[in-house]
């Protein structure tokens, strides 16, 4: 058996789960210290460190003075490390997410002496179907694998084939994971024979030549003493991950093909019920993702100053971190959901700020009467955007051509009219701040002191020029200039910006007479607001059980469902019906009662019309449903699942609001109730206009095809329930969704998880998984009490989910609004485009500065080749790998760069501009 076995010394390091991060440092510490000392005393001695970088950085964060020993057997090659920064969940974060986290992994560790050059994901809950390009595209020719694989891999070596025909060698680790040699050594006395099993064992797997993987290590686990000795006593060698796959230089000719993602329960647990517990985590991750990617980024890029980027770099430290599969998934104690929620909060107010300080720049050149702008998308967009405005003068764009408007609500204009001693009122006012507005005036009448207040004031105030003429003063009144809440709808320049404001009547651009009459009034008694026939938005009408904008019309039905009738005339029936069953699941595993309860039909129905249009039509429909309190089970046994629901109910009130905006072949809707039941799933189902037999979601730069069903095989129940990251379509309707969503096409429909709620972590007894996925304790907030609000839209298709991808960047990507702050007496200032991106299915997912560039990465969302179309006066550019070193020049005309792009590419080029 001389060096027949390879064993790989290493340690599976969950940074948080069970206990939160600060806890499990501690042993990681002692665990490190434990390392160091063991392999600077055998020199045979080698160690893989789990493929994360968060290992080294939270180890030196207590021991800084370690750093060269570390960095020294890291460049001896005995001591592995990277390529990620974190292992990830690879689900629950975007595309740009992962790539940022390979990025982050691989620089740190070339600092220590070079990253492992392998795609290490052992733990993960599946694999994304752009993984192999992803790695590849960051110099790397090998992954490692265990969860997700299909039956059909028969060998421990597999090509792993992405989307865009990326085939990458991928180590299968089979027959125990990442802890496939663990029980080599557990007893000296019968090293030989637990040899001999493991051999016989994994040749069924890897054929009969050739060294054999042995992944010596397990969760949180340190080196044993001696195992140099025990080694060589089986006629072994020891190395990394590293070392034993130097012997495959990357072919994969001759090996099995594997297409696309790895979600399949045929050779070890999924878990997927991760994808819908503690859903605001899930929502707080897409939101600040959107911010960090689509915001923050790109406005810094284009129209920023000094290149923020310290305060980037910490919000995708903090993002990175969040994505953790023990993380961001939300299986884990309660204390570390809370972490991880205030991380991605953190993450999120970064972004925000450097967002707020980019627009805020821009805002400085629009009048303070005015509002900006800005569109995040790289396209020329128009939309509706909602303004707070004071007065209620008509407004117009930088031309001076009116803008069209629809009132929403007026503000209230008296703030305070009471008795009182006038003394106390002047408590009220600190400069001239007064009620959160600004003093314009003030006025003595009688017995009455008079302030007026508006948002912004130049009128110098002292209070001790008041205090003289107060006397007999008793009452004190509060007037604020009149403000209304208005939609309009506004033309944006791709990644760029425009501006509006109000405008006397005789200043509004009027249409000549033939242009009048080629227009459509939309709002009566608002004349300068029309629509002409070259806008693609049409008028939107708005009653109480139907809302249409000539591209979908709504009918609101008696049980409180929508039906969607798409201008093509697909049509929706019975959208929107609420699905409350049982879960006696855990964290990772859905698992319903044996006697179910079902509930689906609400006990009342009312609707509420709010707006009418014409450019915003919105209802809100509210249904009241009785819903079992929890489940019941025997007491005091926690470990025996329940076997049916409470009969105590609880009221709620489950209230969608309905929303149509004009130019959207969509319609959004808001779902928000009160959650006061535990041990339950709620989810909202859309029946197919058609029988389908495979749904596509939209996930880490692809879209993923799948079938009804899913493959089982290793005891965890194959539920066919799968992420979808910004929208999910099937049979001719597609989903638009904000953050990840659990769907399930199930009796002709597509189900949407909007809340999964249950109490352990982990339970012993799962009927839906016969192995506990971890420790049971238990989990109250993950029961998710208080309220749930999810904003999605559905839009009917006919042809092609094709159709889905640009709606999707609409949905995901509100216009930003943002308060001129410039003098009231300078014109608007002329619209301005940063860069556009088209091309059939090209979508952009990054733009930042680096190193004196600027650097665009998109996707090529087609399965057919498409070209992206790049402008804004570039003029130079050139390719770029995802660790953003740069390759070969691209050719740019006339400010234009013009790239082809095959099917499911991932871009990067980097460019500079005039």
């Amino acid at each position: 058996m001389s060096k027949e076995i390879v064993v790989v010394p290493h340690t599976h390091w969950d940074r948080e789960w069970y206990e939160p991060f600060q806890r499990f440092r501690l042993r990681l510490v002692a665990l490190l210290d434990e390392v160091l000392d063991t392999m600077e005393r055998e020199p045979s001695y080698h160690f893989t460190l789990d493929g994360q970088l968060a290992c080294v950085d939270d180890y030196l964060e207590v021991r800084p003075e370690n750093r060269d020993r570390v960095a020294a057997l890291v460049e001896s090659g005995r001591l592995a490390v990277g390529p990620w920064q974190i292992l990830l969940d690879e689900f629950l974060c975007s595309g740009e997410n992962i790539v940022r986290n390979l990025e982050l992994g691989m620089d740190r560790a070339d600092k220590l002496g070079g990253a492992m050059p392998v795609g290490y994901l052992p733990d993960m809950f599946g694999h994304t179907a752009q993984m192999p390009q992803i790695l590849r595209k960051a110099g790397l020719l090998h992954a490692c694998v265990y969860r997700g694989v299909p039956s059909s891999v028969t060998t421990d070596a597999f090509a792993w084939v992405a989307p865009d025909g990326t085939a990458l060698r991928t180590q299968y680790l089979p027959a125990g994971g990442y802890g496939n040699g663990a029980h080599l050594f557990s007893d000296a006395a019968w090293l030989k024979e637990r040899a001999a099993a493991f051999v016989a064992t994994m040749r069924g797997w890897h054929g009969p030549e050739g060294s054999l993987l042995a992944m010596y290590g397990t969760d949180h686990s340190a080196p044993v003493r001696g195992l140099p000795d025990m080694v060589t006593a089986i006629g072994a060698r020891m190395d990394t991950l590293t070392g034993y796959l130097s012997a495959y230089p990357g072919e994969v000719d001759g090996l099995p093909r594997v297409h696309g993602e790895l979600r399949s329960h045929a050779r070890a647990n999924i878990l997927p019920g991760v994808i819908s517990i503690r859903p605001h985590v899930k929502q707080a991750m897409g939101r600040a993702e959107r911010m960090v990617e689509r915001y923050a980024e790109p406005l810094a890029t284009l129209w920023g100053d000094e290149w923020p980027g310290r305060f980037l770099d910490m919000a995708w430290w903090r993002l990175v971190d969040a994505s953790g599969h023990d993380s961001v998934t939300g299986c884990g104690v309660d204390d570390t959901a809370q972490q991880v929620a205030a991380r991605i909060a953190e993450a999120e107010h970064l972004g925000q700020a450097v967002r707020d300080m980019v627009t805020a720049r821009l805002a400085g050149t629009v009048p303070s009467d005015g509002v900006l702008v800005v569109n995040p998308t790289p396209r020329t967009r128009q939309g509706v955007v909602v303004l707070d405005l004071a007065g209620n003068d008509p407004l117009v764009d930088p031309s001076g051509a009116p803008v069209p408007t629809q009132p929403l609500e007026y503000a209230a204009t008296l703030l305070l009219d009471e008795d009182m001693d006038p003394a106390t009122a002047l408590t009220f006012v600190h400069g001239t701040e007064l009620y959160g507005q600004h003093i314009t005036g003030w006025s003595i009448e009688e017995d009455t002191l008079t302030f007026s207040v508006a948002r912004e004031s130049s009128v110098l105030f002292d209070v001790d020029d008041l205090r003289d003429d107060l006397e007999g003063v008793t009452r004190v009144r509060i007037v604020a200039e009149p403000r209304r809440t208005v939609a309009a709808l506004v033309e944006v320049p791709p990644l760029g910006h425009t501006s509006i404001r109000p405008a006397s009547r005789e200043d509004v651009y009027r249409p000549d007479e033939d242009e009048a009459r080629r227009s459509l009034l939309v709002g009566e008694h608002h004349s300068s607001c029309w629509l002409t026939s070259d806008s693609a938005a049409l008028p939107v009408r708005g009653s109480e059980r139907l809302l249409d904008n000539g591209l979908l019309q709504v009918t609101i039905a008696d049980d409180g469902t929508l039906r969607l009738l798409g201008e093509d005339g697909t049509t929706v029936t019975g959208v929107g019906r609420i699905v409350d069953g049982g879960d006696v699941g855990d964290t990772y595993n859905y698992a319903p009662p044996a006697a179910n309860l079902i509930v689906t039909e609400p006990l009342t129905v009312e609707t509420e019309l709010l707006c009418t249009g014409p450019l915003i039509a919105m209802v809100d429909v509210r249904r009241t449903y009785q819903w079992p309190a929890a489940s019941e089970g025997l007491e005091g046994a926690p470990e025996v699942p329940a076997l049916t629901r409470v009969p105590r109910l609880e009221e709620i009130v489950v209230t969608t609001r309905v929303e149509l905006r004009a130019g959207e072949p969509f319609v959004r809707l808001r779902v928000e109730f009160d959650n006061r039941c535990d041990d339950h799933r709620v989810r909202l189902h859309v029946p197919l206009p058609s029988a389908a037999e495979e749904s596509y979601a939209e996930g880490q730069f692809a879209v993923v095809t799948r079938g009804l069903g899913a493959e089982g095989g290793c005891g965890e129940t194959p539920l066919p329930t799968f992420p979808a990251s910004s929208w999910v379509a099937a049979g001719g309707v597609a989903a638009l969704l904000e953050h990840v969503t659990e769907y399930e096409i199930t009796g002709g429909e597509l189900a949407l998880t909007l809340l999964r709620s249950v109490g352990y972590l982990s339970r012993n007894r799962n009927a839906l998984r016969p192995e506990p996925a971890g420790p049971q304790l238990p989990t109250p907030a993950a029961q998710s009490r208080g309220v749930r609000s999810v904003s999605l839209a559905l839009m009917p298709y006919r042809k092609s989910w094709e159709e889905v991808v640009p709606q999707a960047e609409t949905f995901r990507h509100d216009l930003l609004v943002v308060p001129g702050a410039g003098d009231r007496a300078r014109a608007l200032p002329a619209p301005a485009a940063g860069l556009s991106v088209t091309g059939d299915g090209v979508v952009m997912t990054s733009l930042r500065d680096r190193d004196g560039w600027r650097e665009l990465r998109m996707v090529a969302l087609t399965p057919g080749a498409t070209e992206a179309v790049i402008s804004g006066n570039l003029v130079e550019a050139r390719h770029a790998d995802l660790r953003g070193r740069p390759g070969e020049s691209v050719q740019v005309t006339d400010g234009v760069v013009r790239l082809p792009l095959n099917a499911w590419e991932i871009a990067t080029i980097q460019f500079r501009q005039l």
